[in-house]
């Protein structure tokens, strides 16, 4: 896809501008502080020249994918989507000041924190595909880091279904990170190849680079990097601290044929427990729904590309209306304009009324016994 300018970040009632967090393909991301209650979000928005039916397909598939599983506590988190005064659809999310897109380049990672990341994304991604999707866009630069240190699976823009996916379905893939299949166009997605996807990812980032780049320039174009993956052969990563288990897991994990991988993201995060508990150190707890849980009876409809949700024609105005003192429902919903007085206290109240009024009577009736009399 074309290079292209940034667009300018929306008004949104409830939330301040604070500046550009990035642009990819097809939408811009931009850093926002909510009024009520008071966060950083992130605001993902696709640009207001966006034509093509299916970039906004995708951009409500994804919205409708977190909503289903951002409680999950290693998938980003959605707030709300809406469409903007300017007719731009987004959606707001938490923020996250890190990723993994060029760590893994520039340091040598842990096998310890590698092997931690690498089950709480297969966790993700078990979750995901029991709820009948695959995200099908795994790699580094989708894992991004919560405020907390928390390694998170984001950007969900072209996932789809595991049931009946459309022949007409937009076919994405980041090559460095692809199963073979994928590269090859046999298959939008699966289980299998999003196994293939994690593997890669791990393998990336203790590595410091794809499984299948090489380190000399002009090595690495798209071609060279489609024919190396068509056949799949397995380079072992060169540090001394990686040890053999986690070798052949990897190994497995991206086997060119797809039966011989493991069979879901959890056999994969097992065998990843596995080379921790031979290491010594406790492992990662596998965070995936239980066996009775059911995703939403509403399922997602992948084919949708209208624009949806509440539309922000302006930014709404505080109204103010001048009422009656203690009458309708304004007295009702403001504490200060609401008294509960005891029984007690209304007596004493009413005391220095009654002896008022009392002396005004007894006034009244020497007035009207002098008149009667003829004195006045």
């Amino acid at each position: 896809m074309a290079a292209r300018l940034p667009s300018s970040p929306p008004i949104l009632p409830g939330l301040a501008y604070i500046r550009p967090l990035g642009s990819g393909g097809f939408a811009d991301v931009f850093l926002y502080e909510q009024d009520m209650p008071r966060r950083d979000v992130a605001v993902k928005v696709l640009p207001s020249d966006v034509r093509e039916a299916d970039l906004r397909r995708m951009f409500n598939a994804e919205a409708d994918v977190l909503a289903r599983l951002s409680a999950h506590p290693s998938i980003v988190t959605v707030y709300q989507a809406g469409i903007s005064a300017d007719g731009r659809p987004f959606i707001v999310m938490e923020f996250c000041p890190g990723s993994l897109s060029q760590r893994y380049r520039v340091e040598r990672m842990p096998v310890a924190e590698v092997l931690t990341i690498g089950v709480r994304m297969a966790s993700a991604l078990e979750s995901a595909h029991r709820a009948g999707l695959v995200h099908r866009d795994v790699k580094p630069s989708n894992i991004l880091v919560t405020t907390f240190g928390t390694p998170v699976l984001a950007d969900f823009g072209i996932s789809s279904s595991l049931i009946g996916t459309q022949a007409d379905e937009v076919l994405a893939m980041s090559i460095p990170w692809s199963a073979p299949e994928v590269v090859a166009e046999e298959t939008a997605g699966t289980i299998s190849s999003e196994v293939w996807s994690l593997g890669a990812t791990v393998y990336s980032l203790l590595a410091g680079r794809s499984p299948f780049e090489r380190r000399e320039r002009g090595q690495n174009s798209k071609d060279l990097l489609r024919r190396r993956i068509a056949r799949a052969t397995y380079t072992p990563i060169p540090r001394n601290d990686v040890p053999d288990a986690l070798q052949d897991v990897l190994a497995r994990s991206m086997s060119r044929i797809p039966a011989q991988r493991y069979a879901s993201a959890r056999e994969f995060a097992e065998a990843l427990q596995d080379v921790q508990r031979s290491l010594g150190t406790s492992p990662t707890a596998l965070e995936i729904p239980a066996a009775e849980w059911a995703p939403g009876s509403v399922p997602i409809d992948f084919a949708d590309s209208g624009l949806r949700g509440p539309a922000r024609t302006q930014v709404a105005r505080e109204v103010r209306r001048k009422t009656k003192p203690r009458t309708g429902v304004a007295a009702l919903a403001r504490d200060e304009d609401t008294e509960f007085t005891s029984p007690e206290q209304a007596r004493r109240r009413m005391v220095p009324w009654a002896v008022a009024l009392a002396a005004v009577a007894g006034a009244v009736g020497v007035v009207a016994s002098l008149v009667v009399a003829g004195v006045i």
